[in-house]
């Protein structure tokens, strides 16, 4: 519990100040859904931020706002000063913090993960030494119990074991923070300018006494710069975050550090980290504090504004976001509305409380990203290094673009349901690309190009925007640059740089590509032949379907020929007991030697995952296996053990592996290989055992939304079929009736009324009221919406959407 608090004549100002106020933040932020606001429960309250804090989910617990700027979070330490409890800056298990960061990235990988900028440290006690020769966070650090944390959308509060507490919510780019401190013990806050999750280049604090401010900024960057596969390449800067604090209180006291000299009484200080971790950077850095007198008040009030423009700018996303006056509860009750009006697009009713939690959740950090990165007055910083604004007819530049993981699920399901917000982000890629070079980069983060993972995820990404009815951008143009990105060679492809898990060409060696017809392993410079083949034929299938659409028949026969390419690394005799996929070099020969359970010429995955992935082609691919019959029967091998038993859970190289993306559709080939029963009772075995509720309730990095994507099409019982159409599969739904609110477009209504824990099975559905006896629905529900009734049963239907003719691909 907070301390109890002296209400002093400036509190008294603050509360008379807080109708006005509340009145405010009402207009700033758009009123829910009248269901919602009539409704018992609010979405909002369904969620639980902690979830996919543990068990390698990398997601974080602090305040923010739908597609958001600012995400107010704690940065976790184990004891060393250049890295945190897990990626993006906490870990469950982890109880100890060194500062309340102000910028995070959703369940992203490569430890310590992306941002936690500036972070915030209340602390009790007097500074006597520079925090940043604190090398093991030993002393301007803090316990916490998870008895004093609470976490809810928009909102973060924290008790620490000093005697300190935090209460933090969030604008979209702005906040406001009460610090509490023990009245009768030195009342400190640290501002760890530099102390970003990978380091910075340089930072710096200027404090204002005079005008109770403290401000200043970091120009960082280096996501996965850590990595032992090339990271050292992603070792540089490519955004600088603006911040302004301003203070209800005046300063007792203020002092700056840099590096090991501290020195009190000053306001101003500058200094970078490096880029290095451990002992290469511990004890570098600069920062900042102000102290204050809680003797007759022990609550201080903050409020915070940031940039990646300018200063200026962080000024005004503050002073237009968030009142003068504006309380701790103002700002939350705000944020929450915000979280109710956009968790209310999906609207389920029944299930078990736990159930509709996961749900909830899910949807809450699929919804978290894109990012914003533009100002209220509509400019951001460009991948150029120059300052851009918004062209008319774009309402934001967001960023933060984890391709390859989120082209599989995460953005159908922002088409799907937030249509403009797609629009708005495709021309943000857009953006990016024509500030590059024309190079679309894979991996996106604030202004930079850091070309993790692998393949050219863009191509898939926006095919699959325009085929689910995006229209809110530049497809022309997005098209053009796309298609000359997959035809025309461009110098990177040919460089090692950063490889193998950063390699800088997103296209890599593709004169050899399309010579060939795959990715040579021995000159391919990428992560790996096989897996980048697969990749791109992925990428350029969809290419040829948004081709289609467009009217551009050369393009779209010419890009389907590329998109089966598969085959050319599908090696019929790679085992006594069937084919794989397997990487092979430039003279044709296959890379030996070989094993289904081996990485080699994969990214993240092994070939008897990856074998699957083929979502373009289920139907070639069962040809090339021997027919539906026998790639069911492997599929089985792959969800199974011998003895028959599940093995969805991971662990096992042979098997299915739902902590990581190249294998998150293979659940739902059944469906096209004329089996849809068994996609209905693998996916309930996954929701039932993989996910779940509590920290560990993600079966790995989340990873900007992807995972929780899966999870909320699975229990919704669609899936999208493959990159670049809209077609959905059909599964099983898990809520007796779901609808889909569209702005702008008709709802989709799901009903299921045998919805339980035992009627797993499909064995009718109604479209539109007419009979549908196929396992997957064509574009006209996504682009038109309409009905789907479900007929469930507690056995499984092996009649049900079986027919040759009508089978999916």
């Amino acid at each position: 519990m907070r301390p109890q608090r002296p209400c002093s004549a400036r509190r008294l100002v603050h509360r008379l100040a807080a109708a006005l106020t509340t009145t405010a933040l009402a207009l700033a932020v758009p009123a829910p859904a009248t269901a919602v606001q009539a409704a018992a429960e609010r979405p909002s309250s369904l969620v639980d931020p902690l979830i996919g804090s543990a068990n390698g989910g990398n997601t974080y617990p602090g305040a923010t706002l739908p597609y958001g700027m600012i995400a107010w979070s704690p940065t976790s330490t184990t004891g060393d000063q250049t890295s945190t409890g897990a990626a993006n800056g906490y870990q469950y298990g982890v109880t100890r913090i060194r500062g309340l960061s102000l910028t995070h990235v959703n369940g992203a990988g490569c430890n310590p993960g992306a941002a936690g900028d500036v972070p915030i440290m209340p602390f009790v006690g007097d500074v006597t030494s520079s925090p940043s020769a604190d090398t093991r966070d030993a002393v301007y650090a803090s316990d916490f119990s998870h008895a004093e944390e609470k976490a809810v959308p928009g909102r973060y509060t924290l008790g620490l074991k000093s005697g300190a507490s935090a209460d933090l919510a969030v604008s979209r780019r702005a906040g406001v923070a009460d610090f509490t401190f023990p009245s009768d013990k030195p009342a400190n806050l640290l501002f760890r300018v530099s102390n970003s999750l990978n380091g910075s280049e340089n930072a710096h604090i200027d404090i204002d006494a005079a005008h109770r401010k403290v401000t200043g900024w970091v120009l960082t960057g280096a996501f996965c710069g850590r990595r032992a596969n090339g990271g050292v390449n992603n070792r540089k800067s490519y955004y600088k975050l603006y911040f302004s604090a301003s203070f209800d209180r005046a300063f007792a006291t203020t002092g700056t550090w840099h590096d090991s000299t501290l020195s009190p009484g000053s306001t101003t200080d500058s200094g970078g980290e490096g880029y290095a971790t451990g002992a290469d950077r511990a004890g570098r850095g600069s920062g900042g504090w102000v102290g204050f007198d809680t003797s007759s008040d022990n609550d201080v009030r903050m409020r915070i504004g940031i940039s990646y423009v300018s200063q200026a700018g962080a000024e005004t996303n503050l002073r237009r976001e968030i009142p003068p006056q504006a309380t701790v509860a103002d700002v939350a009750e705000a944020g929450a509305r915000a979280w109710d009006r956009e968790l209310a697009t999906v609207r389920v009713e029944s299930g078990e409380p736990a159930r509709r939690t996961a749900f909830y959740t899910a949807l809450y950090h699929a919804l978290m990203q894109p990012n914003l990165i533009s100002d209220t007055d509509g400019r951001y910083y460009g991948m150029d290094g120059a300052v851009h604004r918004l062209a008319r007819g774009q309402r934001a530049q967001y960023s933060n673009f984890s391709g390859w993981d989120q082209y599989r699920a995460q953005i159908q399901l922002l088409a799907l349901l937030k249509p403009t917000v797609a629009g708005d982000f495709a021309q943000s890629l857009y953006n990016f690309a024509r500030q590059n070079g024309g190079v679309w980069d894979r991996w996106v983060h604030i202004s930079g190009a850091t070309h993790v993972m692998t393949g050219d995820p863009s191509a898939a990404t926006l095919a699959t925007f325009y085929a689910m009815g995006v229209r809110n951008f530049d497809y022309e143009g997005a098209f053009d640059s796309l298609l000359r990105q997959a035809t025309v060679p461009h110098p990177d492809g040919l460089l090692d740089a950063g490889c193998p898990g950063q390699c800088v060409g997103q296209r890599p060696n593709l004169a050899q590509y399309l010579t060939s017809h795959y990715a040579a392993q021995d000159v391919c410079h990428c992560w790996g032949g096989a897996a980048e083949t697969l990749e791109d034929a992925v990428a350029d299938d969809a290419l040829a379907r948004w081709a289609k659409l467009l009217g551009r028949d050369t393009e779209a026969a010419a890009l389907a020929e590329r998109g089966a390419y598969w085959r050319n690394v599908f090696n019929p005799n790679a085992t006594a007991t069937g084919g794989y996929i397997q990487a092979r070099n430039l003279d044709g020969s296959w890379v030996t030697p070989f094993s289904p359970g081996s990485d080699r010429g994969f990214a993240q995955g092994t070939s008897a995952t990856y074998t699957w992935m083929v979502p373009q082609d289920v139907q070639g691919l069962a040809t090339a296996m021997g027919g539906r019959e026998q790639a069911a029967a492997r599929l089985d091998g792959f969800f199974h053990n011998p003895d028959g038993s599940w093995s969805v859970r991971g662990g096992d190289a042979l098997r299915y592996d739902p902590t990581n993306e190249p294998g998150i559709h293979a659940p739902w080939l059944y469906n096209a290989l004329g089996q849809p029963w068994k996609t209905q009772a693998t996916v309930r075995q996954i929701l039932n055992t993989v996910y779940g509720t509590g920290p560990s309730g993600l079966p790995g990095n989340d990873d900007l939304g992807t995972m929780s994507a899966w999870y909320v099409f699975s229990a919704l019982g669609l899936y999208p079929q493959t990159p670049g159409s809209a077609n959905l599969l059909l599964g099983t739904p898990v809520f007796t009736s779901a609808v889909l609110d569209r702005p702008g477009r008709t709802d989709i209504r799901i009903s299921a009324p045998e919805a339980d824990a035992t009627h797993v099975y499909v064995d009718a559905v109604r479209l539109n009221g007419r009979t549908e006896g196929r396992s997957w629905v064509g574009p006209g529900l996504t682009l038109r919406g309409g009905t789907l009734a479900f007929g469930l049963s507690e056995q499984s239907d092996t009649g049900w959407a079986t027919d040759p003719a009508d089978l999916p691909n």
